[in-house]
């Protein structure tokens, strides 16, 4: 099976304010921006999909985004990460109808093909699915299968809203970088010991990283 993934991804001045204690607010556009490049090549890598839209409004990040290789949607309900979530959905769908599509955070800068792929592989068992981030609180990913809407409820312990929802909670080992979002600067710790990509290697040089 081969997914369309949607990417959320407000604008680069507004994302990241929880890194405050490690990145000032002149490093967190670029930080964030950094984080989705990494986030959208894995995925463009990945074997498991076709292809990957970006939902943004920030020029900046549209642009560089695009040059990657990923569909742009514009964000036009502006109504929050849900919202953009499912009207990427539907225009995914307007264009290829029947498509499964993931949901897939934008601040996964370790993420691995090779982890993605097993995760979309099990999922594609299921109608909705979804995959928990590594505090088990949140979600980092979010499938349905081309009959289901995606029914986003991202946010606040979205976790168990989307198992409420119906959504099959995937339980898998060894796909940390699937799961490993950044939102502090302790999460960028563990993703940079995790191994990131080039763009966030780049970005976090010089940062003095909590606990490293």
């Amino acid at each position: 099976m081969q997914w369309t993934l949607v990417i959320p991804l407000k604008p680069l001045t507004q994302a990241k304010s929880r890194l405050a204690d490690t990145a000032g607010d002149g490093v967190r556009p670029g930080l964030a921006l950094a984080f989705a490049q990494d986030t959208v090549g894995a995925a463009l890598a990945c074997a498991a999909v076709s292809d990957v839209a970006v939902v943004t409004d920030d020029e900046r990040a549209a642009r560089e985004l695009a040059a990657l290789g990923a569909r742009i949607v514009p964000d036009a309900p502006r109504d929050g990460l849900n919202a953009a979530l499912a009207h990427g959905a539907a225009v995914v769908r307007e264009i290829r109808p029947g498509v499964p599509v993931a949901a897939l955070n934008a601040d996964l800068p370790a993420l691995r093909p090779a982890e993605l792929s097993r995760v979309l592989t099990v999922a594609a068992e299921f109608p909705r699915a979804f995959l928990a981030d590594a505090a088990e609180l949140g979600t980092t990913l979010l499938t349905a299968a081309g009959d289901r809407e995606l029914r986003p409820a991202f946010g606040i312990d979205s976790r168990r809203r989307h198992r409420a929802s119906g959504a099959a909670e995937l339980l898998l080992r060894g796909v940390e970088s699937v799961r490993q979002d950044v939102d502090t600067g302790d999460d960028l710790r563990t993703a940079l010991t995790l191994g990131v990509g080039p763009y966030t290697a780049a970005a976090s040089a010089g940062l003095l990283i909590p606990g490293s």
